[in-house]
């Protein structure tokens, strides 16, 4: 039996390994590409294989043809004849970071109610931070996501793997950059002429209405692709019973335990907040809600980063430098002003509390994926973020290897690509993030990154961040 099992598992990892293949190259690549050989070893490296499991030292990870052809202890796992041999000891890799609530517009600076579209840059940057699977967490551009999507895939510019979220499917509001559904036919229209698009997953706003939602989930589910949200008119529980798939910036978004809510109205963002602030993670309200969530398979989204730039006496958050000075001035004049302020309540408040709801919630059994949300206000930058974002959930309680498994083996299984992506083993894509130092025990050490690997090319995140630093904002 135990030899039939051996068996199965070299051939699925064979099929694995013949399914996958190597990025392709496009001249705007090259420029940015450390390590590309058809055969590559990383000897003596820390493994942190993105289960959750403890990390184990002093292994060799071999890439070949885009795969992970072997991981196995480096003194029974030579590196194979002709391979690029690369020396990781004070080294760890781990798996391509894969973040579910990512973007590629920015405000304007000097609007922050209006948004400009810098795709190529935000790619570059995350791809240098160790992302290598995103999903936009919705769009305000149209096209703009599905051609990087494609451009991305084909190796015509350098960035993450992208599952693109179709424009918002929104009712009435007030952002200039958005269209409202006129009714639950209109969200239908709006689902499939997306996906027919290429859209590849949809989501679903503030001043929605359940009809819609439901009509717009019903929709998604039939062309087998998944709808999130941000709600405030529809509440969590409401959005569960509809079949919703997952839900953004944790509970910060509940409008479900707002006295006298009105059916399909928002009754203000920050009237939830105020509520959520005041919540017992203990309490009976907020455990029916958790067990709501769990038993209808409703996934999380953590998106810490973007609630901790509006928190006082925070870190400034890092990446700053690489925006030009229209983008990175007004938000450091805000932080400035936020850091002077006594107020003890808002967000200095809330933001534990989030910290406390989520880990309550994946506690509890639920599915917690991660993000960032580049956009608020300002001040969440891409690549560097999405390294931050593991940092607070270890801040929050996790343990760092549950903080990275968060960040890449959840969010892959929540997008459907674990079976080739999200944690390390022979036979999936090499999609690998190779770090100096021990994420494992210092979580900070993500921020190390010393190359990225997205199928098995490795690229030199300095030179991606060198390529745009000064200028994000421009394109």
């Amino acid at each position: 039996m135990r030899r039939f099992f051996s068996i199965v598992l070299v051939c699925a990892a064979a099929v694995a390994i013949v399914a996958a293949q190597s990025l392709p190259i496009g001249n705007a690549l090259k420029q940015f590409i450390k390590v590309n050989a058809p055969v590559v070893a990383l000897t003596h490296v820390r493994v942190i294989d993105g289960t959750g499991a403890p990390a184990r030292a002093d292994q060799t990870v071999v890439i070949k043809d885009g795969a992970i052809a072997a991981v196995g202890p480096s003194a029974s796992t030579p590196p194979p004849d002709g391979a690029t041999v690369i020396d990781g000891t004070g080294k760890s890799v781990m798996p391509g970071i894969v973040m579910v609530h990512e973007h590629l517009y920015y405000p304007t600076g000097a609007n922050p109610g209006i948004y400009g579209t810098f795709g190529v840059s935000f790619l570059r940057l995350y791809l240098a931070g160790g992302v290598t699977t995103m999903r936009t967490g919705g769009n305000l551009d149209g096209f703009l996501d599905l051609n990087l999507k494609q451009r991305a895939e084909r190796g015509e510019i350098a960035g993450p793997a992208i599952d693109a979220t179709a424009p918002y499917l929104n009712g009435p509001n007030p952002f200039l950059q958005m269209y409202a559904l006129k009714d639950e036919a209109d969200a239908r229209r709006h689902v499939n002429y997306w996906a027919d698009a290429g859209a590849t997953s949809f989501k679903a706003y503030m001043q929605i209405t359940r009809a819609e939602l439901g009509a717009a989930v019903e929709e998604a589910h039939k062309r087998k692709l998944k709808i999130t949200g941000h709600l405030c008119s529809v509440t969590y529980a409401e959005a569960a019973a509809l079949g919703i798939d997952n839900l953004e910036h944790g509970f910060a978004a509940a409008t479900d335990f707002v006295a006298g809510k009105q059916p399909d109205t928002c009754p203000g963002q920050g009237q939830g907040q105020n509520t959520i602030a005041a919540l017992d993670p203990n309490g009976a309200p907020f455990k029916t809600l958790v067990k709501t969530l769990i038993d209808r398979n409703v996934a999380l989204t953590s998106t810490l980063t973007v609630f901790e730039t509006f928190t006082p006496r925070r870190p400034m958050p890092p990446g700053m430098d690489v925006f030009v000075p229209q983008l990175r001035d007004p938000f450091v004049e805000r932080q400035k002003q936020l850091a002077s302020s006594e107020s003890q309540g808002g967000y200095a408040t809330l933001f534990p509390k989030l910290m406390a709801l989520e880990l309550a919630f994946a506690r509890a059994g639920g599915m917690l994926i991660a993000g960032t949300d580049p956009t608020g206000g300002g001040g969440v930058v891409p690549g560097y973020s999405n390294q931050r974002q593991l940092e607070l959930l270890v801040e929050a309680g996790f343990t760092p290897v549950e903080a990275i498994r968060i960040g890449t083996l959840n969010g892959a299984r929540y997008l459907g690509r674990d079976a080739r992506v999200g944690s390390i083993a022979a036979g999936k894509q090499a999609d690998l993030v190779l770090v100096t130092g021990d994420p494992s025990t210092t979580i900070a050490d993500v921020r190390n990154v010393d190359t990225v690997f997205r199928q098995g090319v490795g690229f030199d995140p300095s030179a991606l961040i060198k390529s745009v630093a000064g200028r994000v904002g421009l394109w």
